[in-house]
């Protein structure tokens, strides 16, 4: 069966002059219009397509890839406002409807809005951006250090929240932001923390030891590229440390640590320095 609003593998079940109908199950035929027809297509042939509703809200098959599907959260630019809602720009001819009633805020034209793309009560595909309906509809069943694809959501004065596997608020809090993220972004991240309430610390580097190769791989070609040392060691302030390697002092120390035991660098007084066994 074909599921409205996002992407099916369908089989041509009749040819037309303009267009192909395919098997959509229980939804019955469904046009892929002539434009969208790959050149070779003949009947049962299978098709990856995007299921929506045309202008006169008929089932219409895409070979074109909308920004989101039913189910996603994507940040979405206001093409327009008219008398009955906001309209997205998603990717498809067909723009997307946030009805005044889906708005968490009067959305405005030219601006870009967080939301959560689902079927309405009328069978229609529509946006909200009442992000809150649509989270922490299960309890959070994490363990620290899991890896979790994010969104990155509304600044607070702690830090940044984000929507974590499209199920849960997260938060990552501003001692953790040791790179630049954006509203709309979609990362990976990690797990920091399950808080006895439930809720969600998280980070964008692997938590404890598992993360020092990747951060001592970064240290070592950083000391190559300035010729064999750096004037920082486990005594520089933590500033200086997320100024130079985008992390923290902790994380630091626990990297040139790993590499000091491998004898792969020397730690002096006035900073860090290869080795004579380092190319």
């Amino acid at each position: 069966m074909a599921d409205l609003g996002r992407f099916n593998r369908l089989q041509v079940i009749k040819q037309k002059d303009f267009g192909v109908y395919l098997d959509g199950g229980e939804l019955g035929e469904i046009l892929l219009p002539a434009r969208y027809v790959p050149a070779d297509c003949k009947t049962g042939d299978w098709l990856e397509v995007f299921v929506s509703l045309d202008s006169e809200d008929y089932l219409v098959a895409t070979t074109q890839k909308p920004l989101a599907q039913v189910g996603d959260f994507a940040l979405l630019r206001c093409a327009d406002v008219t008398k009955v809602g906001a309209f997205l720009d998603w990717g498809l001819p067909k723009q997307l409807l946030a009805p005044f009633g889906e708005q968490h805020r009067r959305m405005e034209a030219g601006k870009s809005y967080l939301v959560h793309i689902l079927i309405d009560r009328s069978d229609r595909i529509v946006a909200s951006s009442k992000l809150d309906r649509f989270l922490d509809r299960t309890p959070a069943n994490y363990r620290d250090g899991q890896a979790v694809d994010l969104v990155i959501a509304n600044r607070t004065d702690l830090g940044f929240k984000a929507i974590v596997d499209g199920q849960h608020w997260g938060l990552i809090h501003q001692s953790d932001l040791f790179r630049r993220v954006h509203f709309g972004q979609q990362i990976r991240g990690y797990v920091k923390r399950v808080r006895p309430d439930g809720k969600l610390d998280l980070c964008l580097d692997q938590p404890g030891y598992n993360k020092v190769d990747g951060l001592a791989g970064q240290i070592l070609e950083r000391l190559r590229v300035e010729g064999g040392f750096i004037a920082a060691h486990d005594k520089t302030d933590p500033d200086t440390i997320s100024r130079l390697f985008g992390c923290s002092k902790k994380a630091f120390k626990m990297a040139i640590g790993s590499l000091f035991k491998q004898r792969l660098i020397e730690i002096g007084d006035d900073g860090i320095r290869l080795t004579d066994s380092q190319p």
